[in-house]
Order: structure tokens, then sequence, then C-alpha cells
């Protein structure tokens, strides 16, 4: 069965994002991150996790509450057992995704993001536009056209994509100009730069695809 888009793209963040990790020094896995009251360690407890429940079918809503159950447990684990669930995670949530033929690309997404979280809280180059980033774009766009974003050209300094459903007869679309980076953090809610973007014809809020 030929792998899902999502299944790739976590597989590509896997080979891409477990070496900086293990490179990583004991101390900055405590680093704090663009997430809320989450560290890096936080960050990749809930990956894990959230990887875990995708290959068992043990999904939830995933609402800030019940995230912050799941990484609650895991602070009580060693830092290896956090990293070889999310080890572990990355193949067997892949594998399941292939199966479920797309419906769960969408976590995909959030894994690769969560990636670029936690990136950026280690200093690495190009959080937001890493390995899997062409693959994260294609999934960026579906889940716009499932979560009501309105209908928008999105001109990127090497192409032009489209977020959101059709627009309505006789209705112009909104228009965003900006690079690859600042479209991962306007959608995923991360605090983009306003200077970095320019948009018309709709408001940043609408924009985020993440609850």
């Amino acid at each position: 069965m030929t792998a899902s888009v999502g299944a790739r793209l976590l597989l590509t963040e896997r080979d891409a994002l477990l070496p900086i990790l293990r490179r990583t020094p004991l101390e900055a896995f405590d680093r704090p991150t663009v997430c809320t009251g989450w560290t890096v360690r936080d960050v990749l407890a809930h990956c894990g996790c959230a990887l875990t429940r995708a290959a068992d079918g043990s999904l939830h809503r995933f609402t800030p509450e019940l995230n912050e159950i799941d990484v609650d447990e895991r602070r009580r684990w060693p830092l290896a057992q956090v990293l070889a669930e999310l080890e572990q995670g990355y193949g067997s949530a892949a594998a399941a995704m292939t199966a479920a033929r797309g419906e769960l690309d969408g976590l995909a997404l959030g894994e690769w993001v969560h990636g670029g979280d936690v990136r950026e809280a280690l200093g690495e180059p190009g959080p937001y536009e890493s390995e899997g980033v062409e693959d994260a774009l294609l999934l960026l766009v579906d889940r716009s056209r499932r979560r009501n974003v309105p209908p928008t050209v999105v001109r990127l300094p090497d192409r032009e994509v489209r977020l959101g459903a059709g627009e309505a007869a006789g209705t112009a679309p909104a228009e965003l100009d900006t690079d690859v980076p600042t479209l991962i953090r306007l959608s995923s809610g991360r605090r983009p730069d306003p200077t970095r973007f320019r948009l018309t014809g709709a408001e940043p809020a609408q924009y985020v695809v993440f609850d």
C-alpha cells in the first residue's frame, strides 16, 4: 500500500528530528517553547503520546486539558523513555495513517509543526521550513479546506497556493503575501511577525487550522 502524504511526512520528520535530539544537551530539553507552559521535553512528550494514540486507535479530541493530562503523566518518565516512545511512534503511526487512507494525515501536520517548535527552542535553523515542508504545505492546503479558512490566494516567494474552499460566484478571494515559515506560524497560531505578511480581505485569526 502506498504511504499517505501524512505517513511520508512523519517518516521524514523522524529522520530529521531524532538526530538533532540525540545531540541535544540534557539541560536544553528544559528550554521553554512557543507552546505556553511547555518545555521542549513537554512538546516531545505530547508528540509521542499523540503518535501512540494514533497507532493504537485511542485518539481523543486533543483539547488543551486532555493534552496536559497526557504530558503531565510523562513528566514522571525518564527522558530516554519519552524519546523512545516518540521514535517508536513515528513508524507505528505512519503505518496507521497509511491504513486510514489519509484520514489521520492532519495529525502528521501537527507533529511537523511541533517539530518546528522544538527546533526553534533549540536554536536550529529554519524551524518551520525543515525537511518535509513540501508535504506539510500539501496537508495545510487540504486542512484549510476542511476548516472554513477563507478562500485565499497565497503568494510565496517561489510559488502560489490557494487556501480554503472555492469562493462564491462574484466574490474575490482574500490575498496573502508572505513566506513559508510565516504562513506556517500564521496557520498554527505561532505568533507570526506582522511585518512578514500582508493580508487583505480577511483577518489573521481566520487562518488558524488547529483548535
